[in-house]
């Protein structure tokens, strides 16, 4: 996220001698990713963030694949996902392939006894139900209905919900995670015509460092194992950064989508992007305008991507029994198009009040052992006319 951020305390030049008030020194981490090139911060901690003091058993975190090469249109039923009281343990991957893992979390409690950290891939979450704060080293960020959280591989958070009742869609991404090139100039800076500008965006807030010595354990997600190391100081022992390297959020209902005279493709709803996927939000917009116009999306071939589409809140027009949580999926290589009776439904209406989140991955997803049970079953035949 090409977008300058500085909290806390920090010295007037990099690589320096930062001192404590009792004349030694704080230290100094450089986080960045690929190598010395890629976006990064420089974070100043009390205490060194290397102390590990002990190491426990992984835990397996690998998704159980049970179909590798799928072609049936499917719905899924995310809320049939039962609630579980730890965060990491409710995160269930619905759908993968090598460059994304999707899926969906019903976690009950914060995470008080563990921090977490995904240390090879970025991790956008969607909030469709609870509130609450994201607990970084970079500060806090509160969360609500409605927004995304985007975490950058290698942040060591916490969340602490303010409920029992939270549902999070979320993706992990094996690539950085951005904002679309097109929406920036030259320097980074939104242009003018982009769906979104920086205003928009949650950045972290100041918390205090925490100084505390102790053993706190930190699961550490690499290679489809939850590696668990004990650190001896806490975390979040920051007392300043700058840089360009941080999680964010940004809320759905900020997005002013772009329309037109005539039906627009999806990607005048797109919102991020990464290697081979790419990330739309649908939100309350005004249909065509052309005397003629007909709103629902035409019929079209999903040749060179999957389609997942989320379902939030609202009557999503181009669709016939979808409710708040379902999941549809369009595999690559077959057409699909809006449900018997929604193109003549939409026409002459002049807006829609749905919110949805979209995910075309150019590459076919593999689904889980958890997708199966959930999946209704009879969706592929839902355009059939009766």
């Amino acid at each position: 996220m090409p977008l300058y951020h500085k909290l806390g305390k920090i010295p007037k030049k990099r690589h320096t001698t930062f001192k404590k008030p009792d004349g030694t020194y704080y230290y100094e981490q450089l986080f960045g990713t690929e190598g010395f090139t890629g976006m990064s911060s420089l974070l100043y901690h009390i205490h060194r963030p290397t102390m590990i003091s002990n190491i426990l058993n992984p835990l397996n975190a690998t998704p159980k694949i049970a179909l590798e090469r799928n072609m049936t249109p499917r719905k899924l039923i995310s809320f049939e996902v039962p609630p579980k009281n730890d965060f990491l343990k409710s995160r269930t991957v619905l759908m993968l392939n090598n460059d994304v893992h999707i899926g969906v979390a019903a976690p009950c409690h914060s995470m008080t006894d563990y921090f977490y950290k995904n240390a090879e891939a970025d991790e956008l979450l969607f909030i469709h139900r609870g509130s609450g704060t994201l607990k970084t080293l970079f500060g806090s960020i509160p969360f609500e209905y409605g927004d995304y959280l985007l975490i950058p591989r290698g942040v060591i958070y916490q969340l602490e919900f303010d409920g029992k009742d939270n549902r999070i869609f979320f993706l992990e991404s094996f690539s950085p995670i951005y904002t679309p090139k097109r929406y920036r100039n030259e320097f980074g800076q939104m242009l003018e015509h982009a769906p979104f500008c920086e205003r928009d965006f949650k950045l972290p807030e100041a918390q205090e460092p925490i100084d505390e010595k102790g053993e706190f354990l930190i699961k550490i997600k690499k290679q489809g194992l939850l590696h668990q190391m004990v650190y001896a100081s806490h975390p979040f022992d920051v007392v300043g950064w700058d840089g360009y390297n941080y999680p964010y959020g940004f809320s759905i209902f900020n997005f002013e989508p772009i329309t037109g005279r005539v039906h627009q493709p999806p990607p005048v709803h797109q919102t991020f992007q990464a290697h081979n996927f790419v990330v739309c939000s649908f939100c309350p917009r005004l249909y065509d305008y052309h005397p003629e116009a007909i709103p629902a999306p035409y019929n079209h071939s999903n040749i060179d991507s999957d389609e997942v589409l989320y379902y939030v809140d609202g009557d999503f027009m181009s669709r016939n029994d979808i409710s708040k949580g379902h999941i549809s999926l369009h595999p690559g290589g077959i057409p699909h198009g809006p449900h018997p009776g929604a193109m003549e439904r939409s026409i002459g209406k002049k807006s829609t009040e749905e919110y949805a989140v979209m995910v075309d991955p150019f590459r076919p997803l593999m689904l889980t052992e958890a997708a199966l049970k959930i999946d209704d079953g009879t969706y592929f035949q839902s355009w059939l006319d009766h």
